[in-house]
């Protein structure tokens, strides 16, 4: 379980947060179009990753009241930041994996779903071997993935609520305290939809299967 703070710290320090500023950076980029799988993982993988850091990122800047990035010097709480990341971030994979599947079925007649299987293992393994992703977290995104995957409705999934379960990942794992987050619940829910919706638009644009 994540741990909670009450996030009171004052120190401020840029080269602390180098992940957050990257993942800002990484929102403008050229976008590229998705013309096969490939392409289409590495749009699943990026954008999942950009999601999850940046609502993360900054809820916890303004839970702390701050205008800057933030500054840790306390080594459990970066761990129970980290552990916040990987578990929002499974769970991110998995609604874009299913969105961006749902939304070709539906609009380009494909019907390869294991091929989403493929793409998410895919993923996920890389991000063990490159990122350090621990492996019991791996081990659940997979777990919970083929789970879900079992009862999807691909025809309905990509216009039906599609990105509710990040958002809620994102509410249940961020590392602030109890009585605090839910006072947040309705904001901190639709900040992550919002995002995800820019990414649905993107997507629109960008798909020429």
């Amino acid at each position: 379980m994540a741990l909670k703070y009450r996030l009171n710290f004052k120190d401020i320090k840029l080269e602390d947060f180098k992940v957050y500023l990257l993942a800002m950076f990484k929102g403008i980029l050229p976008k590229k179009k998705i013309k096969n799988f490939l392409d289409l993982e590495e749009f699943i993988q990026k954008k999942s990753a950009w999601v999850s850091q940046v609502t993360l990122y900054n809820y916890l800047k303004t839970r702390m009241g701050t205008k800057y990035v933030l500054h840790f010097d306390n080594d459990v709480f970066i761990d129970s930041i980290n552990l916040a990341k990987w578990n929002i971030y499974i769970v991110s994979l998995q609604d874009l994996t299913f969105f961006t599947f749902s939304y070709i079925h539906n609009n380009f007649n494909l019907n390869d779903f294991e091929k989403s299987k493929r793409i998410y293992e895919t993923i996920i393994d890389q991000e063990i071997k490159e990122n350090g992703m621990p492996e019991d977290i791996a081990a659940h995104g997979k777990k919970t993935f083929f789970e879900r995957y079992e009862k999807i409705d691909w025809k309905k999934y990509y216009s039906s609520l599609p990105f509710n379960p990040s958002a809620l990942a994102l509410y249940k794992w961020a590392p602030i305290a109890d009585e605090l987050k839910t006072l947040d619940k309705k904001i901190v829910l639709n900040s992550m939809i919002l995002k995800w919706d820019n990414i649905k638009d993107e997507f629109v644009k960008l798909i020429k299967f």
